[in-house]
């Protein structure tokens, strides 16, 4: 029997995750049962929400077991296949975890979906046009509802979720005002991914600070917010929101760390009437379809942009997960395994 290589859960986070945390292993490739197919790994999505998984706490998922496969979602080749759907060749994109082949229930829906890498490249479907784009859209046409003429503001506006917010956004006639952290990658967000406007957290670190430059940027006020961050970020903006706003929640990213993560004036929740919803993309599994014509059309005609960060590797994932954690990264990130 073959083997492969894995990263599993070695220990809990108490606070701040470190790499002390993972642990590389070998271990037996599984046979391959009747209706699943093994599938070679190429690369690798590290995500925010990940740091949540290996909390021991309630959530909207199970955390993963000690000793267990980081969770992940992943694109590759099918090296095997005991499912009439797949045939050896077929290029995936399939919930394979931190690790180099994966044997999966090609009859579970979702769990194995077939992609073409012609059109998109293969890393593409774990970023704009896989769940982080999915997210952009689902969040920005079923919680923001964005008008033309509208004002929305994206936090984490670099990243792989926030980048297509906003191209978005901008489609559909908004005013875009992303928050990102540093010059470059505001730069970025305004040159490259057509934002109108982009703000510097790092420059403008207390809320007196951030809440001018919104000021100027959003000059009548925020009718949409994206909200990847939380904490003083999505303080500030909440109290440039105008009436009847919405705020599609969709990552707290301060506070994964455990973070407190209070919103300091709720009173503006009514006040203002806003809507807050909190959503979990694999919840709104009928809508994938159609957010993923409409993305996957955008790459290949090169009207929705993306970056990329790259890690060459397996045994480089921990590392390059945590300093996503701290928004070392630029763009979506993955790790190359073929």
């Amino acid at each position: 029997m073959s083997t492969h290589r894995r990263i599993v859960l070695a220990a809990r986070p108490q606070g701040e995750a470190g790499l002390e945390h993972f642990r590389l292993e070998s271990t037996e490739t599984p046979a391959v049962p009747e209706g699943h197919v093994r599938v070679q790994v190429h690369f690798l999505s590290l995500d925010p929400y990940m740091r949540m998984r290996m909390n021991d706490a309630k959530s909207y998922a199970a955390p993963v077991g000690i000793g267990e496969v980081m969770v992940g979602g992943t694109v590759g080749v099918v090296a095997e296949s005991r499912h009439e759907g797949f045939a050896p060749g077929d290029t995936v994109v399939c919930m394979g975890g931190w690790q180099e082949q994966a044997v999966l229930d090609a009859r579970l829906p979702g769990m194995v979906r077939k992609v073409d890498a012609g059109r998109v490249p293969l890393s593409a479907y774990l970023g704009a046009v896989g769940m982080p784009g999915v997210t952009a859209w689902v969040g920005l046409n079923m919680i923001i509802e964005p008008k033309t003429g509208e004002t929305v503001v994206v936090s984490a506006a670099s990243g792989a979720v926030g980048g297509v917010v906003g191209q978005l956004a901008k489609a559909r006639g908004c005013r875009v005002v992303g928050i990102a952290g540093g010059a470059e990658k505001c730069a970025y967000v305004v040159d490259e991914l057509g934002f109108d406007a982009c703000i510097d957290h790092r420059a403008h670190r207390d809320a007196a600070s951030l809440g001018a430059a919104l000021d100027a940027a959003a000059p009548k006020g925020i009718d949409g917010n994206f909200e990847n961050v939380g904490g003083m970020i999505l303080d500030v903006i909440l109290s440039r929101m105008n009436a009847f706003g919405r705020v599609a929640l969709c990552g707290l990213i301060s506070g994964y760390e455990g973070q407190p993560l209070a919103i300091t004036n709720a009173r503006l929740l009514l006040t203002q009437r806003l809507k807050l919803q909190g959503f979990i993309v694999s919840e709104h599994m009928a809508l994938w379809p159609a957010a993923l014509k409409e993305l996957g059309a955008g790459v290949a005609e090169g009207r929705i942009k993306y970056r990329e960060t790259v890690a060459q590797g397996l045994e480089a994932a921990p590392e390059a997960f945590l300093g996503l954690l701290k928004g070392r990264n630029f763009g979506k990130q993955v790790v190359r395994l073929v």
